[in-house]
Parts: structure tokens; sequence; C-alpha cells
């Protein structure tokens, strides 16, 4: 079996002192994490019920009752478990720690004799179970079980969870296959996490079934539709909703619920990395390019479609209704890191950044406690939350959801932050975002140390910090497609050694000795940016972004009417540094712009507004909602 052309670094491998990314490393492990703990365990007044601790207790039997919530309940345990495990290689999380061995020593007890958990059928349709594998998310939900148990294996070496895991993961594996019982999930997330169980196991079962379930999408007769007559809710004949219209070898736009899409390609991109499969290469390239060419916001969100978080159809990409789900921004940074695996090209990073510092961080506010499910581009309080057809935009951030998916996905993210900002590959070092911390490869024995103000600044400057193998090696560091020019400096002078230019990256080649630096300077400056014109809504309108920042403006700063906010064309973008209790710190932008003013209060008039001065003010869009509820907008009419 062909190895991937770049891995993904251990996260003990990696310690993150970050300017930028500390901040939110450490709101997860003090905050987020225990808050979510709480609100696992029903202890936070005036919050959605999750009842997802006491679905466990009762299926352990150590209380009384029924089961509450939603039929993927399980998994927000499961996510939030994998958080911990990866803010375990940080100090101060003992409390965690042992509040994570309680759960585990619950799921321990609720397990059944041949392996299989999960509360909801074991307490409600016991006599129902692998059924309705369209609905109920029983394979999705192992998926996050394993990927939890796989962590707590990683960062601890304990393999208690993973021998639970290893038991669901073998009764399934026991029932669905060649020769076997025939069935595919309708929310993709096992074939994923049976290929990481497989690559810590090296048990080639699970790496051949998370194949089976990948190979098996799409193919006729429709399984979905055979499981029809035992329950449904959804039709089986809507195939595009679960990515089952064609084989994912045919498949060439993206289609149905975006998370579940997410989830699949990022299984493809693996699976194609680990055989060296080109059909199935050039599948998840098409896919991309769709999705990243013609169906993603300009802040990294995908899934335009408010009913049924789905995909639509090119260029489909309302600004005030858009949909943008937190978790398919996430899972969109999932694939991007697998694509790396698949080829090493700067523009798979470029969306991972861009979708991290944009949709991902947007979904989260600054306190840690509360979230955002869906992420507009524009919102106007009265319309947005409340209009038919805007209900799911929600103008500032609830505590919780009843379908809480979102908030675990952020925190277990950011908490494995470093695996994405980091790879390797045939001893090279590739920094694939600039993440301040240490660097352990274990490739080339080299430990990097990187120190960095971004986003705010572009420098960052790479300085050996340990090594113990006397040979040549590479640093390969991105060039975002963002920038438009840039400056390498090697020990403080002009890059003369061997190094080489190509898909995004700059790779240094030398024998490399303790105190070497690698210093680069991105020009990062104020950018417009413009939406092809078979976006709608943005025909006319220009976006300000700043690296890798898109900026939003918002009531607070520019009050309401912001539709009628020009910026123009010839109006010079200036730069303060800001600093808020409610924002921290951060860059703000400001530029002379013109308000227009009607004479008449008529619906319609034949009098045309005036054009008075005013400032326009932005904030970074990840930011956006931490003050007071209000009017927001990326896109800007331009004059």
């Amino acid at each position: 079996m062909k190895n991937y052309i770049e891995t993904e670094p251990q996260l003990k491998a990696i310690e993150v002192k970050d300017k930028f990314w500390s901040f939110y490393q450490e709101l997860i492990r003090d905050v987020v994490l225990p808050y979510q703990e709480q609100i696992l365990k029903d202890e936070i007044p005036g919050a959605e019920k999750s009842g997802a601790i006491r679905n466990l207790r009762i299926a352990a039997g150590q209380e009384a009752g029924e089961f509450y919530g939603q039929v993927f309940q399980d998994s927000d345990v499961s996510k939030w478990l994998e958080a911990v495990s990866y803010v375990s290689n940080m100090e101060g999380t003992g409390r965690l720690e042992e509040s994570a061995r309680q759960v585990i020593h619950l799921m321990e007890l609720a397990q059944e004799d041949d392996g299989y958990l999960n509360t909801y059928f074991q307490l409600k349709e016991p006599e129902h179970k692998w059924q309705n594998l369209l609905e109920c998310h029983e394979l999705y939900c192992a998926g996050h079980l394993i990927e939890a148990a796989v962590a707590d294996y990683e960062m601890s070496g304990r393999s208690t969870f993973l021998n639970l895991a290893m038991r669901l993961a073998d009764l399934i594996d026991s029932r669905f296959g060649p020769g076997k019982v025939r069935g595919i999930p309708g929310h993709e997330e096992i074939e994923l996490a049976l290929l990481r169980l497989w690559r810590v196991t090296k048990e080639q079962r699970y790496f051949d079934l998370a194949g089976y379930f990948l190979e098996e999408r799409g193919t006729d007769p429709n399984y979905f539709a055979q499981e029809k007559s035992r329950k449904a809710w959804m039709d089986p004949a809507e195939r595009n909703y679960t990515q089952n219209h064609r084989p994912i070898r045919e498949q060439d736009t993206a289609e149905g619920h975006a998370v579940r899409a997410m989830y699949l390609y990022t299984a493809m991109a693996d699976l194609a990395a680990w055989t060296a499969d080109e059909e199935l290469k050039a599948a998840c390239v098409r896919l991309w390019k769709n999705v990243t060419e013609k169906r993603m916001y300009i802040t990294g969100g995908v899934g335009s479609g408010a009913k049924g978080e789905t995909f639509t159809v090119d260029y489909d990409l309302p600004n005030d209704r858009a949909y943008a789900e937190t978790c398919a921004a996430v899972g969109l940074v999932f694939w991007a890191r697998k694509m790396l695996g698949l080829d090493l090209s700067g523009k798979y990073a470029d969306v991972m950044e861009r979708a991290l510092y944009n949709g991902v961080l947007g979904g989260m506010g600054r306190d840690g406690r509360h979230f955002f499910y869906v992420n507009p581009l524009e919102v106007v309080p009265g319309i947005s939350g409340e209009v038919p057809g805007y209900e799911h935009v929600r103008p500032v951030r609830p505590k919780w959801y009843a379908c809480a998916c979102c908030p675990p996905n952020i925190a277990r993210l950011l908490a494995s932050l470093g695996k994405y900002a980091w790879g390797e590959s045939r001893g090279c070092v590739y920094s694939h975002l600039y993440l301040g911390g240490v660097f352990h490869s274990l490739q080339n024995g080299i430990s990097w140390k990187t120190v960095t103000d971004y986003p705010w600044e572009g420098r960052i400057q790479y300085e050996v910090c340990d090594h113990e193998k006397r040979e040549k090696s590479a640093l390969a560091v991105r060039i975002p497609g963002w920038c438009s020019s840039y400056s390498l400096l090697v020990n403080g002078r002009e890059c003369t050694e061997e190094y080489e230019v190509k898909d995004g990256y700059v790779s240094i080649i030398r024998e490399w000795t303790k105190g070497d630096t690698v210093s680069l300077h991105l020009c990062m400056e104020v950018k417009r940016i413009y939406a092809n014109l078979c976006v709608r809504e943005d025909a006319g309108c220009t976006a300000l972004m700043r690296g890798p920042l898109v900026y939003c403006l918002e009531e607070a700063d520019n009050g309401t009417g912001q539709n009628a906010l020009l910026l123009p064309a010839g109006s010079e973008i200036i730069e303060r540094q800001k600093s808020d209790e409610l924002l921290g710190d951060y860059i703000g932008l400001e530029a002379a712009g013109l308000r227009l003013k009607g004479d008449s209060e008529a619906l319609y008039s034949e009098t045309p507004p005036r054009a008075g001065g005013t400032m326009i003010y932005a904030v970074p869009y990840f930011l956006w909602g931490n003050r007071t509820a209000g009017e927001m907008r990326v896109w800007i009419h331009e004059t």
C-alpha cells in the first residue's frame, strides 16, 4: 500500500505558543469544554437541554428514565471527549481529563455484550437497530465515538476507550460488507473514522470496511429505497441529499447536505492518498473545484440552502439567507487537510486558512459560551430570524441548540490545530498555516520554533531550536494566494541556499544547524474583492480582506441602514489598531464613504436619494456579533 505524499504530524509533537491562537486554545480548555460539560449534564439555566450524559447513565443502569434528544445525541458527547483528549497536551487539564474518564466508564457500562453502543436505540427502539441507516445516524454516532477513542489513545496511550471503540467497529464489520448485509450510512462519518482507527491499529478490516462504505454509495439498487418499507421520514428517492446519486468516482458536483458531503469528501481524499488511486483522486479534485470555485462563500462557508442544509446550484450564494453551517466550514478544513495528502498544493491550505479564520471562528463568541449554527453574510434585525424564509438566521449567538453538532465540532478542531498547521513529506517539513510554537519533526529530527503575530502582521520567523541529524533537509513555507509580494531571509540575509518555488510553497534546502533562522515577510495589504457576476446578490459590491481575514460592517460602528452605504472606488482604506473589551485587540478598517438619504417617504418616488459623506468602519468577520445585536453585512455597495 503506497503511503501519503504528505503526512499529518502527531499532535504531541507540537507545542502551541501563539499570540493569536493561544487565546482560543486556552479558551477551549478553560471555558468552552467545562461549559459544554455542564451543557451535556443539563446544568446551564436557560440553555437548550441536552440530556446526553443522562442518556448514558440510563443506558448504564445508573438511573431510571427515558431517552431525551435527537437520534444523534450521543455524538455531542463523543466530540467533547475528542476535544478533551487534544487539550490534555496543555497544562491545567486534570479536572477535564477526570471528567472524561468518568464518561468513558459510563460508556463501558452502557456497551452491550456484542459491542453495540447507541443510547437512542438501546433506550427507545431496541428492536429497530440497524434498520434505518438513512435517518437514524447509528453509523454516524459510531464514527464520532471511534474518532474520540483514537484521539484518546494517541494523546494518552491508554487503550480502554480504544478497545471499547474496536468492539463497536468489529460489530459493524461483522454485519456490513461484501457477502454480508448491504448498507451505507445516511450521514457520512464512519468512513473517515474507520480510516483513523486503521492507522492506529493496523487492522486491515477497518480499512476495507471504510472502502466498502465509500464505494457502495451511489450504486444500484438504491439501498435507502430498500429500507423504506421499514420506517422512513425522508424520501429515499432524493438521492442527492445523501450524495447517493452516483458512485463516488463519478461525482463531479457537490450535492445535498453540506456537512455530509464534507465528511464524505474527506474520507475519499484520505482513501485515495493511502491507495494512490488516481481515479478517486480525480473525483476529489473535480469536487474541490466545484465547491471552491462555484459554491463557496468568501468566508469559506459552504452549503447555501436552508432547506435541508444543502448545496444548491453554482453561484447561488445569497448573503442574508445564507446557511453556511459551522460544521460545514469545519468539514471543509478537514477535507482541505486531506487534499494536502494527495497533492502538496498551496491552494488547499489557502482554503483551509480561509475557512478556519472566517467560517469556523465566526461560529463561536469570544466568551466561549455562545455559538452560531448558521453563518450569514448579512443580518437585518426584524427580518433575520423572524420573517419566513429567514428563520434560520440568528442575529445573536444562542447558548446552545437542540441540534448541537457545531459547538463541540469547533472545540475539537481548534484544540487540534497543530496538525493542520504542519506536515512532513520525504524529509521536508511543511508549514501550511502560520502557528507560533514548536514543531518537533520525527522525520528529520529538527525542532522548529515559530514566532509570529499573524494574522495581524505578515512576519513569521522559523528557528532551529534543536537538531539531531547532520544531513540536508528542507523547510517548505506556504506563500498564500492572497499575498502579492513577499521576502524571505535565511539567517538575516537574502536566501542564497538551494531552494524551490512550487505550487504555493518555497522550499529551502540545506544542512541546518541550531540557531538557523528563516524569516518570511508577507505583504499584508487591504484588498477589495469582487464576486463573479453570476453571484447575483454581489454584483456592484465589494468585500474587504486583509490577509486571510474577511471584514464586515456592524451596526455598532455604522448605525442602521447599511444597505444605503456606498464605498467609492477611489477611497483609501485605512488600517487602525483597535482594542476593545469585547473584541480584544484587532486591526479595524475605515474609509471615507457615502450614505444615501431620501427626501421622500413614499415607497416609490421620482426623486433620487442624496449622497452625503460618512465614515465606514469594518471589523474582522469572525468578531461580529460579540457586542450588541444589530445589522451586519460583508458586501458593500461600491460607486
